[in-house]
């Protein structure tokens, strides 16, 4: 799964995504959010299994093997700027302004935003084709 999955990512022209592989892609790069102020906390964790869950409607045994997955192909995905061009390639807006919701929601998860979040931040909402008034949305509804 993952080598398909990362021969899409890495391609110049990416295919659209079978539902699996993009919410594999989608978990990773909550994962890769998490991890960027070098503090993957737990309570970060249980967020992205949280929004998983809801977002998928799987059970905990189910979210915790997605994350399982996407935890693998954040560390081997390519750099940020590829790998949310690949997504914004393959999923349609509506779904990526939620994306950007719930990257919000990892980011608040442990009360500190961290400079290194915000600008990962700003490079995922612009990568991903979300504007700046999306974003803001996204993040005041993430915050409530």
């Amino acid at each position: 799964m993952f080598d398909r999955l990362l021969k899409n990512l890495l391609s110049s022209e990416p295919e659209e995504m079978l539902d699996t592989d993009a919410r594999v892609a989608l978990t990773a790069l909550l994962v890769r959010i998490a991890r960027s102020d070098g503090d993957y906390a737990e309570n970060e964790k249980a967020t992205i299994r949280e929004i998983v869950a809801k977002r998928y409607g799987l059970d905990e045994g189910l979210a915790a093997d997605l994350m399982h997955h996407a935890e693998v192909l954040e560390s081997e995905a390519p750099d940020t700027v590829r790998f949310t061009e690949a997504i914004k390639n393959a999923v349609p807006y509506e779904d990526r302004t939620s994306v950007v919701e719930a990257a919000w929601q990892v980011v608040l998860a442990d009360g500190d935003r961290a400079d290194e979040e915000d600008a990962l931040m700003r490079l995922i909402a612009k990568f991903l084709g979300v504007n700046d008034r999306d974003s803001n949305i996204a993040r005041k509804r993430a915050e409530g």
